[in-house]
């Protein structure tokens, strides 16, 4: 029995993939649930499996190809010993990018003066014309002034020029390499510039003094990682900070839709994750019930899940607040950009020694910048700088987010 192999459905908004890796061929003998082969979305990776056992007959789809959710991509001989079918239509690479074309030859002024003379190529580039056919009447036929002045009395004018072909690197086509953009590039690219082109952006900065977070969390570290398994980082402060900033500015936590604004009486907390792929922001759900243990647990999970391409995808929605933590990377300070539809994003950055002055001494403290972006649509500066300001409080004091104030 011939079983069919689909692209299945994916997610309510999304409508189609690209086909990643076959880790199959035609003709192997395969069993039920075996991984056939990855669907690359604009979100996240899907497995897809197989719902028998077999051998598989045809692969319909090649490795980046573009499909829709209903589209074949395989078929199976069914059964617990099947016999191996012969090699039918074995998916062809995908098709490997034009190479890109060589740069056109220079201008046709430019050919023009390989054969002309230097006066008459400065006559011709001064005409438009290209005089690269034109047999000159001077040494070894090269074009005169003479000859271009000719062309232009008699009106029989050579070919107009062709434009200037500008430089660029394709004139190092052969030193560079051509991909297509995966599924999820392509989709941060255009969140990314739909943000820019929608939302009115601006982005608050403010300092934070870590010694008092760094100081509690070297007292706790090790008995709480051997207490819940999992070590205890910046990010569970954090989280907990905005959720309680959130709190008292709901405008932060809000969207826009349409001529309404929505305002969540609930806070899941994006927490960007880099990837070999590309940036994915999966989703703590109803944060201000979790508690550290919970955070950091959560965050362990989505990073590995991340980098493995395992995250769900009803774990990269629904978020109504994001933080980015771009210190990992050496960060010293940026603007991050938001994060449709949600109206705000914090920007954690490198924590680094810098001379402060505290009560009238000049003393050394490590220090991080705090960046929030927020769309002026909906949050006013007032709001914005406050939140970001109970953010800072939260962070130098640790404490208040034990008494939530």
């Amino acid at each position: 029995m011939a079983v069919e192999i689909r692209v299945p459905q994916l997610a309510e908004s999304i409508s189609e993939a690209t086909v990643g890796k076959w880790s199959v061929k035609a003709g192997d003998a395969i069993a039920r649930d075996q991984l056939l082969v990855e669907l690359e979305t604009d979100k996240v990776t899907v497995e897809v499996n197989a719902t028998e056992a077999g051998t598989v007959s045809e692969i319909l789809a090649a490795e980046g190809a573009t499909v829709k959710v209903g589209d074949l991509l395989a078929t199976i001989a069914a059964g617990a010993v099947a016999a191996k079918a012969a090699p039918a239509k074995a998916a062809a690479p995908a098709p490997a990018p034009a190479p890109a074309p060589a740069p056109a030859p220079a201008p046709a002024v430019a050919k023009a003066v390989g054969q002309a003379l230097p006066a008459a190529a400065k006559a011709a580039a001064e005409a438009n014309l290209d005089v690269s056919g034109v047999a000159g009447s001077g040494k070894d036929g090269r074009v005169t002034k003479g000859d271009v002045a000719a062309l232009l009395s008699s009106g029989a004018v050579a070919k107009p020029a062709a434009p200037a072909t500008p430089a660029g690197p394709r004139g190092n086509a052969e030193r560079e390499e051509r991909k297509p953009m995966s599924k999820l590039r392509q989709v941060i690219a255009r969140r990314l510039k739909e943000a820019q082109n929608t939302a009115a952006m601006l982005t608050t900065f403010n300092e934070v003094d870590m010694t008092a977070l760094m100081a509690a969390r070297k007292t706790y570290v090790d008995g709480f990682e051997k207490k819940h398994g999992v070590r205890l980082g910046f990010m569970s402060f954090f989280v907990k900070a905005c959720v309680q900033a959130l709190k008292e500015f709901p405008a932060v936590n809000a969207e826009i839709e349409g001529t309404d604004v929505i305002f969540k009486n609930y806070f899941n907390i994006g927490c960007a994750v880099s990837t070999p792929t590309g940036l994915v922001v999966p989703v703590l759900r109803d944060a201000d019930h979790m508690s550290f243990a919970g955070v950091e647990k959560t965050i362990a999970d989505f990073g590995k899940r991340a980098r493995d391409g395992k995250l769900g995808l009803d774990e990269l929605q629904g978020g109504t607040f994001s933080i980015s933590n771009g210190g990992v990377f050496g960060s010293l300070m940026s603007t991050p950009i938001l994060n449709p539809p949600q109206s705000a994003i914090l920007g954690m950055h490198k924590i680094q020694d810098r001379p402060m002055a505290i009560n009238g001494q000049v003393v050394i403290r490590p220090m991080m910048y705090l960046a929030l972006s927020y769309d002026h649509r909906i949050v006013d500066g007032r709001e914005a700088v406050s939140f970001l300001v109970r953010v800072k409080e939260s962070i130098e004091d640790p404490q208040r987010l034990l008494f939530e104030v």
